[in-house]
């Protein structure tokens, strides 16, 4: 199977381009989706979480990941005690995900701070999607999020030379959504779908 690693900044649209390698047949793994999944309530992720910052990060029971989003954006430990307690969590149920893949598959996971958390040596291939900083911007606070939101993210986040820097392949993602499906389709068909099926 070939391992990917699909990153960029908020707004990038990595989330797009996940969305696009799926329809073409890669396994898409959000990570985002599984920092949730781990931190369910009733999980062992949820105790931990509420042990280390109490009924702040709470409402109705459960966690509110915009309180807790506030908080770890604004205090840089508080921000790395919350990410030693899931990042394992995460590596954990993606692993389960490859070991029940099959050979020849693309498992492609979507995962945001790839460079931040040393990522980068578990993937076989590395796909960073870039964009302008005020487009990013303007989607980000088009999907809702306000201005102050995006700059503290921003600024918690490493830069896309960064991330290019890591890159095996670069997808500018400037234009409409057409253009970018057709930047993901040549990635598939150039690069990742040959090395899966030459890994077989």
């Amino acid at each position: 199977m070939l391992l990917v690693a699909l990153t960029g900044g908020i707004g990038s649209g990595k989330s797009l381009a996940g969305e696009f390698l799926s329809a073409l047949g890669a396994t898409v793994v959000d990570s985002d989706q599984l920092a949730r999944d781990v931190v369910e309530r009733g999980t062992p992720g949820f105790d931990e979480i509420v042990s280390r910052f109490g009924d702040l990060v709470l409402k109705d029971g459960n966690l509110d990941r915009s309180k807790l989003g506030e908080i770890i954006f604004s205090d840089p430990k508080a921000r790395a005690d919350l990410e030693a307690i899931t990042h394992p969590r995460i590596r954990d149920a993606f692993a389960q995900v490859v070991a029940a893949a099959k050979a020849g598959d693309v498992i492609v996971n979507q995962i945001p701070l790839l460079v931040e958390t040393s990522g980068a040596a578990r993937f076989d291939y590395i796909v960073t999607v870039s964009a302008p900083l005020e487009l990013r911007r303007e989607r980000s606070i088009a999907r809702g999020m306000k201005g102050y939101e995006f700059d503290k993210r921003v600024a918690a986040q490493v830069t896309d030379a960064q991330r290019e820097a890591i890159a095996d392949s670069v997808i500018i993602n400037s234009g409409d959504r057409d253009s970018l499906l057709r930047s993901v389709e040549n990635l598939w068909e150039g690069e990742l779908s040959p090395r899966a099926r030459s890994k077989e």
